[in-house]
């Protein structure tokens, strides 16, 4: 019973809540402060805004800076130079026959002998080569029987005529009696004729078993051998090919600069590689009379003599002329060249780092360097290794390093 007071006491101790200490009353904001707070913030909300567009704007438009200049080639270009003007115009040309011509057989048949091998030297009319035509000759004979018979058919029509002629002058016979023996006559007459042409055209087609050589000259091909088919006509295998190798005719194209210089029957000169040293003299025999258009260059031949037979067909030499102008030449680059539908062109580089796109006139070929005869000129700025692509009036880079420079 003592302990009951202090059990209780325990009790409400363990049952009390804590104290609370209630936060400081603040005084309210006036309005005007919190306006202007919050407008600072939106205007710092907007200027990070425009910041960050700005920022954007400026990056795409370095982008797309970047990539227009990227776009833009890159080209490197050098200076022509100036050549002297050479008192001596020396161009490739070509030796060629002055008359060649193959031989084909007129009849055909099998090869019997050929009697001229390459490299010989023939007269017109020599010899050849007999050619074996059995069956031309079977034709022959049997066209000559023909016309025998044809002979006697028209001496008994003969006959005939004559005897009704005199059997109507009794008048034993009819006029159209007489009249029909005179036309069997005629009719004899024109068969022998038919007759005669017939052999004669045999005799003549057998005549071509012997081929002769058409002019003088030097045999330079031989196809067939005794024993081959021969067929007549081109159709078949051409048995030789004859030249004429004396005088030898030059061929070599003039750049259009020099063509007013070039006249029939000035001297020029050939020289061949093989034979440094020897000039062999020669005469402008004619021109083409005309440019072409693709090339700008004259056709022109020199004729050269060949008695001794020094200059060989077909063989490859340089032809001198003494034109006597004073033509300004550049040379450029042969990685520099641009040969297209329009053909040959440079691609120059304007004031305005602009492709001008420039048809040119070529003139002799160096090796590395190319002779330029017009076009171009010493300040232009000419494009090297141009890609197939340049197009003109396209806008171009120049490389700084090489804006300048020149080849050598």
């Amino acid at each position: 019973m003592q302990n009951e007071p202090e059990t209780n006491q325990s009790t409400e101790t363990r049952h009390t809540p804590p104290q609370v200490t209630p936060p400081p009353k603040l005084p309210a904001a006036p309005p005007r402060k919190a306006l202007i707070i919050v407008m600072l913030i939106v205007v710092v909300l907007a200027l990070s805004g425009a910041a960050s567009m700005f920022t954007r704007i400026r990056a795409g438009h370095a982008l797309a800076k970047e990539t227009e200049i990227d776009s833009v080639p890159t080209v490197s270009v050098v200076h022509p130079i100036a050549e002297k003007p050479d008192e001596e115009l020396v161009l490739p040309g070509s030796l060629q026959a002055y008359e060649e011509s193959p031989i084909y057989a007129r009849t055909s048949g099998y090869l019997l002998h050929w009697y001229k091998d390459i490299g010989s030297h023939v007269s017109k009319g020599e010899l050849l080569a007999d050619i074996d035509t059995p069956e031309v000759d079977q034709e022959l004979s049997q066209a000559r029987a023909g016309r025998q018979q044809t002979v006697a058919q028209r001496d008994l029509a003969k006959i005939s005529a004559d005897r009704w002629q005199n059997l109507r002058k009794t008048d034993s016979v009819s006029q159209q009696e007489a009249d029909t023996q005179s036309s069997a006559y005629q009719q004899a007459q024109a068969t022998l004729a038919a007759a005669d042409a017939n052999v004669r055209r045999l005799e003549q087609l057998e005549s071509f078993k012997h081929v002769y050589a058409p002019f003088s000259g030097v045999l330079v091909k031989r196809n067939v051998d005794p024993g081959a088919l021969i067929n007549a006509g081109s159709a078949g295998v051409e048995l030789f090919i004859l030249a004429k190798v004396d005088p030898l005719r030059v061929f070599t194209n003039v750049p259009q600069a020099y063509s007013p210089a070039i006249k029939s029957g000035m001297p020029a000169y050939v020289t061949l590689q093989e034979m440094p040293g020897q000039k062999f003299r020669g005469t402008v025999a004619r021109t083409a009379a005309a440019i072409d258009p693709a090339t700008r260059t004259l056709l022109t031949e020199v004729d050269v003599p060949n008695k001794d037979g020094h200059l060989l067909r077909g063989s490859f030499g340089e032809v001198h002329f003494s034109p006597k102008i004073d033509t300004a030449k550049v040379t450029v680059p042969v990685n520099a060249m641009l040969f297209r539908q329009e053909g040959a062109q440079l691609a120059i580089v304007g004031p305005d780092n602009k492709v001008q796109l420039r048809p040119i006139t070529i003139g002799r070929d160096y090796g590395t360097t190319l002779e330029i005869l017009g076009g171009v000129s010493l300040e232009d700025r000419v494009i090297v290794n141009p890609a197939e692509s340049l197009e003109n009036g396209q806008q171009v880079n120049v490389a700084t390093d090489n804006s300048e420079g020149k080849h050598s």
